[in-house]
């Protein structure tokens, strides 16, 4: 199993364990489980992979930097649990591994891991036109994880349905 694989399983296997993961939170609390989130699976992944890929700054002397990059894979990841929403970092996201190709750090492939609903988000006419540039201008092939659970209901969609 690759290294981005064991990453991509155990966020999959630690979101399972957290009841209402899909959950709306809000700002104060959305925050807190998503950092606690984030700190159960780079915890997990150093025990596991014995090396700390988190946190990695790929993209010159500023302070960008990726969830993981595994640079034996020529991988980011990134772990971007808002994708399914309209305002996302999806695009910074992308902007960060293009620049740290600019500055010839080996990356082929950028991966994102996110909530249900995030596919489908992304196949929306701007994302896919993104996703498209990168691959032809810069070489950039990214693909996009969804963790387990139901796609979020969205207060807007209930509206517009009742």
């Amino acid at each position: 199993m690759t290294k981005t694989n064991t990453i991509i399983d155990l966020a999959s296997k630690i979101s399972s364990e957290i009841e209402d993961f899909q959950m709306i939170r809000g700002a104060g609390a959305g925050n807190f489980a998503t950092n606690s989130f984030m700190k159960t699976l780079r915890s997990h992944a150093i025990e596991i992979l014995s090396i700390d890929y988190s946190e990695k700054r790929v993209s010159g002397k500023n302070s960008f930097a990726v969830d993981f990059y595994i640079p034996e894979e020529k991988t980011i990841i990134e772990v971007a649990l808002g994708l399914p929403n309209t305002a996302s970092e999806f695009e910074k996201d992308i902007l960060k591994a293009i620049m740290a190709k600019e500055l010839n750090t080996e990356i082929e492939k950028l991966i994102f891991i996110s909530r249900a609903g995030a596919k489908k988000k992304c196949l929306q006419p701007g994302r896919t036109a993104i996703r498209e540039w990168a691959k032809i201008v810069h070489n950039l092939d990214i693909e996009i994880f969804e963790l387990p659970g139901e796609a979020r209901i969205r207060k807007k969609s209930l509206i517009k349905n009742t």
